[in-house]
């Protein structure tokens, strides 16, 4: 039904293409029966024995009718090619902004390789079932009902040779396909299997390296390469075994009918021309069912692969974002949040609870804690990466829930803890953040984000390639430009999740003193490790298993808060240390 499903849905668009396909199969179909009964009467009246103009002229039709023939089968092709190609094409775009509209718990659930798999391999499924239904499928019907009307119009007493070789076939399919449809589902797995494997190692090729993990990660891909060719080979031995089944079907068909064929026209039952077309037709009949088997062939793994597709398009994403703008959009960027928590599900405890606390414009709050404390969720939750169990959150007196995206994009802008750069240019990296920026706001963001001088020194400037991920940069580097995209953006709320961590001390302070040039007016958000980030924050907020235990300035926290004291000794005794 998943399958039935999305084919109906996305063939609405293409119902001129598939009317011209059945019309075109059709005259193809009706061309290709016609042909043996006029031989069949040529042989058996014997009207073209010395009849030269007759000849001339049966011949001229039956050419003409199979270049007619030829054509029609070339536009049937042709349309089935367009629409099937239009249907996988709006099957990939479905996917892909349903995957875009997921939220990061749903992205989670299905895993990212998985997610690839389903826009790009089990769509090409789809789309070659739809492609072979329209080439075959939808001439194959026709040629086994028109065949047996026609072999039945030639000798019914032969008839039940058809019903016996399409009852036959019928079974054998109907146990392959049987066998079939559970592999195939294994097989997508596996193909997600691998996937996930090959993509964690392009992505960690760095720390696979490091650490000499290769043989370890070499065996790795093999176990997922083996499971996945075993599967391979089980469905091939069915696809061996199918086809001499098949011919072996054929073969007896073809003669049971020329040995009861032979005796009925020694008993003057049926005549030669009669035999030789109810032969013909018999071998039309079970080459459409041939054709049909090997298209219900592939309909097990589009079955599953159709269930794949539906089952993420159905999926409904658990945040839901405004279409149009029913509040103004945030002028001031004052953050309040007001007893807010947040687990994740399943978990025994949640991440973030009771959390409250305002943040206003033109100061600068930042949040520290132990790893794991909950800092960086709650900085997603502001971006509505994910929603409140309970409590709210507001921007200057709105819910963010009633924010579209892009007002929240407009309003926010984040340097998250692992930077992320996209193929292309320094330029359109840091156009992410506004599209229209000028080059001259580039180089200012890049001067304040202490990125100025490597980008200068590339060969060409803000045009330097950069490669997916950004990994023809460092990690400082990176993290410099993923500071300038940001502010290029000029929101009014700036989020940086420890997004220091990878500067040199005199950088980071470099940094530290151009910042409030740029975030003059605007609401800064700090997540840091290091306290010395910190110390000229407005407002800190200490945060312990996922709890706001303290807040203050750096002089008041030092005072009054254990936690505090405590990162503050741990990273003045490091620094002794080193």
């Amino acid at each position: 039904m998943a399958l039935i499903n999305l084919a109906l849905k996305h063939a609405k668009k293409y119902w001129i293409f598939i009317v011209a396909v059945l019309v075109f199969q059709l005259l193809s179909t009706m061309a290709t029966l016609w042909l043996p009964s006029l031989n069949a009467q040529i042989i058996d009246q014997g009207i073209a024995v010395g009849d030269t103009d007759f000849i001339w002229s049966t011949g001229g039709i039956m050419l003409f009718a199979a270049l007619g023939q030829l054509i029609v089968a070339v536009a049937a092709v042709y349309f089935g090619a367009r629409a099937a190609m239009g249907i996988g094409r709006d099957l990939r775009r479905d996917v892909y902004r349903k995957v875009d509209s997921l939220s990061t718990l749903e992205a989670t659930k299905f895993g990212a390789a998985t997610l690839i798999t389903r826009g790009t391999n089990d769509v090409q499924q789809i789309q070659m079932l739809v492609l072979m239904t329209f080439t075959f499928m939808v001439s194959a019907p026709i040629m086994a009902i028109g065949g047996v009307i026609m072999a039945l119009r030639e000798d019914a007493g032969l008839s039940w040779l058809v019903w016996v070789s399409v009852a036959l076939l019928a079974v054998i399919v109907s146990l392959l396909v049987w066998r079939l449809l559970p592999l195939f589902r294994v097989m997508q797995e596996k193909v997600d299997a691998i996937n996930g494997v090959l993509r964690e190692q392009i992505m960690g090729i760095r720390v696979v390296r490091a650490f000499v993990r290769e043989p370890f990660e070499t065996k790795r891909y093999d176990v997922a390469n083996r499971d996945i060719t075993d599967v391979s080979v089980k469905v091939g031995n069915i696809f061996v075994l199918m086809f001499p089944i098949i011919m072996m079907v054929l073969h007896l068909a073809t003669g049971a009918v020329l040995w009861f064929g032979g005796h009925r026209v020694d008993a003057g039952e049926i005549q030669i021309g009669s035999l030789t077309a109810f032969l013909q037709y018999l071998m039309q009949i079970l080459m459409a069912v041939m054709m049909g088997v090997f298209m219900t062939m592939m309909i097990p793994r589009a079955v599953v692969c159709a269930e794949r597709i539906k089952e993420l398009l159905d999926t409904e994403s658990t945040l839901k974002f405004e279409t149009s703008a029913s509040v103004e959009t945030p002028a001031a960027g004052r953050i309040e949040f007001n007893g807010v928590s947040f687990g994740f599900p399943g978990a025994e405890a949640p991440v973030v609870k009771d959390a409250s606390f305002v943040a206003e414009p033109g100061k600068t709050t930042a949040i520290i804690g132990s790893t794991g404390a909950g800092k960086t969720v709650l900085l997603n939750l502001m971006l509505r990466l994910y929603d409140p169990q309970s409590g709210s959150i507001t921007i200057d007196g709105a819910p963010v829930s009633k924010l579209t995206r892009a007002q929240l994009a407009d309003t926010i802008s984040l340097v998250p803890q692992r930077p992320y750069l996209f193929a292309g240019t320094v330029a359109s990296n840091l156009r992410f953040g506004r599209a229209d920026a000028s080059d001259d706001e580039l180089w200012e963001a890049l001067r304040i984000a202490q990125g100025e001088d490597f980008v200068r020194a590339k060969e060409h400037g803000l045009d330097e390639p950069i490669s997916q991920g950004g990994t023809s940069v460092s990690g400082g580097q990176r993290q410099r430009l993923s500071l300038a995209r940001a502010l290029v953006a000029k929101p009014r709320i700036y989020l940086f999740d420890d997004s220091f961590s990878a500067l040199d001390v005199a950088t980071d302070a470099r940094l530290r003193a151009a910042l409030p040039e740029a975030t003059a007016g605007a609401t800064t958000i700090i997540v840091a490790q290091r306290v010395s980030t910190i110390t000229e924050a407005d407002q800190i907020l200490v945060m312990e298993n996922g709890e706001i235990i303290g807040r203050g300035t750096h002089d008041e926290l030092l005072v009054g808060n254990e936690v505090y004291q405590e990162i503050v000794r741990s990273q003045l005794e490091e620094a002794e240390a080193a």
